[in-house]
């Protein structure tokens, strides 16, 4: 009984991990925006039924949350960010290839199981990083304007 229990339990974890959360999860997400949709209808709906010559468009404007853009510096900086992480989780991954091999416990597949993901980890973050550095070389008015903008605005 136990066994068949222990069976069952191996069987479902991975099906409900693998399956059932993340149609879940996408189903309560999409709850969520249609409550709000439905929501934002109701209240415009009652706002037009007492003003029935308000400007529909920008009382819309209004409930639409706006969503700040972000600046090249921002962009710039999260490449440069995404750069190190993949290149530190990269790096991390080739020295413990290299102390389980010194260890002498390793073989053949192990190596090339932890060793390549490892090296493209690398390769990645490399590629962010340059793309960092030239962005910053070939933005660099663009950035100082931006800043200036926000300078002025503020």
């Amino acid at each position: 009984m136990i066994q068949v229990l222990n069976n069952l339990i191996q069987i479902l974890v991975p099906i409900a991990i693998g399956c059932v959360l993340p149609i879940m999860i996408v189903r309560m997400h999409n709850r969520r925006k249609e409550s709000e949709d439905q929501s934002r209808t109701q209240i415009i709906m009652a706002l037009i039924e007492k003003n029935p010559e308000m400007d529909i468009e920008e009382t819309l404007k209004k409930f639409t949350p706006e969503r700040k853009p972000k600046l090249l510096k921002e962009k710039l900086l999260n490449k440069l960010l995404w750069g190190n992480i993949a290149s530190l989780i990269g790096l991390g991954l080739i020295i413990l290839d290299i102390c389980i091999c010194v260890a002498g416990g390793a073989d053949s597949d192990l190596f090339w199981q932890i060793g390549c993901p490892g090296a493209i980890l690398i390769a990645v973050g490399i590629a962010f990083i340059l793309n960092y550095i030239v962005g910053k070389k070939m933005l660099a008015n663009e950035i100082e304007l931006e800043q200036k903008q926000l300078t002025t605005k503020a």
